[in-house]
């Protein structure tokens, strides 16, 4: 019987609606979360995406200017859930689905002193302390499940590393409100070649201050509805392996067909037959 085993596939060599979370050839996907499209949610952010079949989460860590010395997410405002609060959360639904994997990317840190990095990361690695792959791993879904390892961290700077931490996960973003110049810019990266490890396909709009003023009352949740079906288009037409996509990133995920049609990218490379194996060897879905 031919067919691929996508248990013994590299998870970074596999596409994933953001896996938000890379490496040579794709099967599971995850796609990603970031906190910035749903700031003002407070309550069961990070499980509510899961749920919806998120495995990457883009987390913007800031500390208050003045006042408290808790961390929240930030992306021009900041959240009410704080930093730990939605991690606990996140690892009671890892518990409650112990085959499930999701990458966690922290990033930007902002007005967070070398004390706040000290603390956020012992905390990181204790609550997932069973739960972490380390970076010297090549981890697969089969090697991920044998071991009960759930969870991937990359921490995004480069003075405090981990020897249980990944370093940064690269990030392709057009910066622009306009999605064919989106497409435009992803389209240039792929020639140039992927990133050897995991890397992010972000089809993320962004609202200039030239655009703002031009459209003064569309939100970015509008821009975003108004060019998802040309960015889902672009995105079915995608495939996995050592020149595809790893991760993709979109806003507004809930409110579109994203992770289901990022999913089923997935089944291009089963349809390819990667290698022979033995029909005793079939993975059911469950």
């Amino acid at each position: 019987m031919s067919m691929c085993d996508p248990t013994e596939e590299e998870i970074r060599r596999e596409i994933q609606p953001s896996v938000q979370h890379g490496g040579v050839s794709v099967v599971v996907w995850f796609w990603c979360f970031n906190i910035h499209s749903l700031s003002w949610l407070q309550l069961s952010v990070l499980s509510d995406q899961c749920d919806l079949g998120v495995r990457f989460l883009d987390l913007r860590i800031a500390r208050k200017p003045a006042g408290s010395s808790k961390l929240f997410f930030a992306h021009g405002i900041y959240t009410l859930i704080t930093v730990k609060e939605a991690l606990d959360e996140l690892a009671g639904w890892l518990d409650a689905h112990p085959k499930e994997i999701v990458i966690i990317a922290c990033s930007h840190f902002e007005s967070l002193s070398d004390e706040d990095h000290a603390h956020l990361m012992e905390f990181i690695l204790l609550l997932f302390r069973g739960k972490l792959c380390p970076p010297q791993e090549t981890p697969t879904l089969r090697s991920c499940w044998s071991k009960g390892q759930q969870v991937i961290v990359s921490y995004d700077d480069q003075e405090l590393q981990h020897p249980g931490l990944w370093n940064r996960i690269p990030y392709w973003y057009a910066n622009s409100p306009d999605p064919k110049k989106v497409i435009t810019y992803l389209e240039g990266q792929q020639r140039q070649g992927r990133p050897d490890g995991f890397y992010v396909t972000g089809l993320n709009l962004t609202e200039t201050m030239f655009y703002v003023f031009l459209h003064p009352f569309q939100s970015m949740r509008m821009l975003t509805l108004n060019s998802l079906s040309l960015l889902l288009q672009w995105a079915g037409e995608q495939q996995p392996g050592p020149e595809g996509v790893n991760i993709m990133c979109c806003d507004f995920v809930g409110m579109s067909e994203f992770c289901s049609l990022v999913v089923e990218l997935n089944y291009k490379l089963v349809g390819r037959g990667c290698r022979k194996l033995p029909a005793s060897s079939k993975i059911s879905a469950s």
